[in-house]
């Protein structure tokens, strides 16, 4: 089985680079790393090489996420675990800056995924100006079959489930956070949003106000959300995705099995657990998010 160690980027596709370009580098604080030959823009808010990569495009919206694999395989390997599995894999040499070798393959839903095992380290450091996350730190997607993804990533990529909503709404880390890829299950086959992670309430609070005078609305939040407890807020980019904005999430201790202890659980310790969807669930959850959050 592959072992993935964290989410590295995501690629968009956008009809206005530019206009996406300024989104993350003025609003996000997101460093602009390198543009490419084909006029790929590629952006970092950590010590990677890059974060978010925007593909010039007629079309907007996700192009695929790439995962960093762990030290206890190398890439070689990952590609005969796949294909001993049936999954068709390509394997690309300098096809980004900064990562000298990845693979290519779809998960069930036929979305775009990469993994690679070494990326490029910049020394530009974080930024001053704009809201200047931490990491990326997970994505959500609407998927139409929610149990075929789990079984996927859980056994392809080493993926481990932390909670489920009822049935249709999975959270699943591959690290110590607790999630780093959540599925809905849905008619739409697309991205849910895209969520960086910020240090602290202090954080989110600044984050608010600097969207406001730039005229971003907030769809949802701040809201401390139950599955997960990360405090939370949700806007849209210039291409209308999803961006969340959150910090404090639960940590997953794998060694013993359980969440890290917080004051607001009101189980100790906290283990993981299937949510029912009832009005208790919904306030757990910090209320029903708008009807545009949740296409």
């Amino acid at each position: 089985m592959v072992q993935v160690a964290k989410i590295g980027h995501a690629g968009f596709k956008t009809p206005d680079v530019e206009n996406m370009l300024a989104y993350y580098t003025e609003i996000l604080g997101f460093n602009l790393t390198e543009r490419g030959s084909d006029g790929a823009v590629y952006l970092s808010c950590a010590v990677d090489h890059h974060t978010i990569i925007l593909y010039p495009s007629t079309e907007s919206g996700h192009n695929h996420f790439a995962f960093q694999i762990d030290g206890s395989q190398t890439l070689k390997e990952a590609a005969k675990q796949l294909r001993d599995a049936g999954i068709q894999v390509e394997q690309k040499t300098d096809a980004q800056p900064g990562i000298p070798e990845l693979l290519e393959f779809c998960d069930p839903e036929g979305h775009t995924l990469q993994l690679y095992s070494t990326i490029q380290q910049v020394s530009h450091g974080f930024r001053e100006t704009g809201i200047v996350p931490e990491k990326l730190g997970h994505v959500a997607m609407y998927v139409h079959d929610v149990h075929k993804c789990v079984d996927f990533y859980q056994n392809m990529l080493g993926f481990r489930v932390s909670d489920w909503l009822e049935d249709s709404f999975v959270f699943m880390r591959c690290n110590q956070d607790h999630h780093t890829m959540t599925f809905l299950q849905s008619k739409q086959q697309k991205m849910f949003h895209i969520a960086f992670q910020l240090r602290d309430w202090a954080q989110i609070q600044t984050a608010c106000d600097f969207l406001a005078r730039h005229n971003i609305t907030l769809l949802w939040g701040p809201v401390r959300h139950g599955i997960g407890h990360n405090i939370a807020t949700y806007h849209k980019d210039p291409d209308k995705n999803i961006v969340e904005l959150f910090t404090q999430i639960d940590i997953m201790l794998n060694e013993v099995g359980y969440f890290e202890p917080r004051p607001w659980h009101e189980d100790f310790p906290q283990r993981p657990k299937v949510w029912k969807d009832t009005p208790q669930a919904v306030a757990h959850w910090g209320g029903l998010p708008p009807k545009e959050l949740m296409e």
